[in-house]
């Protein structure tokens, strides 16, 4: 009996078939470890910077008690109270925020090249980075000009850039760090620690957010604000 010769594209396609797998799971391992150090470098880049941020935020309000008092004394509680609310949260954060541009920057440039062979993990992180990228470039609004502006038009008129602000910002609003579900099949042993200690962080981001409404209040009830 003859030898039976197998041609040459079949031998190829079937070592691209046994190789595939393997370059995928090599790629998947390698973009994961990539992002979950830059995620933990931006997570870690805002737990270290927590007590200036409370700082920070406290001085915002010493801000407001002291340039403009009462501004919006005597206003309705309405869907313009509502969107003036919004811009004093978007105030704060972005405050916080310019505390590190130079960690959110780093994540941006770290991520954004990433890729995994789910196309849905691909999207969830970049769409994350995106939000990230649009929170760094983001202007703090002029909080106490735009009070005052709202008040000097009877309450009946909002500032030209507060309603553009509120959209772009709420569409962008993210807290430091995200670890989607679809990473966890690519961490191996020596990450999940990594992973462990992120969460920590991101757990004390949470209470620090938590805590600063507080701050929220005290900036509305200064402005005499409804939301």
């Amino acid at each position: 009996m003859g030898t039976r010769v197998v041609p040459l594209p079949a031998l190829l396609t079937a070592a691209l078939a046994l190789s595939l797998p393997a370059t995928a799971a090599a790629g998947n391992a390698s973009a994961t470890r990539s992002y979950l150090n830059a995620n933990y470098a931006l997570v870690h880049a805002a737990h270290a910077r927590i007590q200036q941020v409370e700082s920070t935020l406290r001085g915002l309000l010493a801000k407001v008690h002291g340039e403009c008092p009462l501004a919006a004394a005597g206003s309705p509680q309405e869907s313009q109270s509502e969107q003036l609310s919004n811009e004093v949260i978007g105030t704060m954060v972005l405050t916080a925020v310019r505390l590190d541009l130079p960690a959110g920057r780093a994540y941006v440039r770290a991520v954004g090249s990433l890729r995994w062979s789910s196309s849905s993990l691909t999207r969830s992180v970049h769409a994350y980075a995106a939000k990230v990228a649009k929170m760094i470039t983001l202007p703090v609004p002029r909080l106490c000009e735009d009070v005052g502006s709202w008040a000097a038009s009877g309450f009946r008129a909002l500032p030209a850039a507060t309603e553009p602000f509120d959209s772009v910002f709420l569409a962008s609003w993210v807290s430091p760090g995200f670890l989607p579900s679809g990473l966890r099949p690519y961490e191996g042993g020596s990450l999940r620690s990594l992973v462990r200690s992120t969460e920590k962080q991101e757990s004390d981001i949470v209470e620090l957010e938590a805590r600063e409404v507080e701050t929220w209040g005290e900036i509305m009830d200064s402005l005499e604000l409804l939301p």
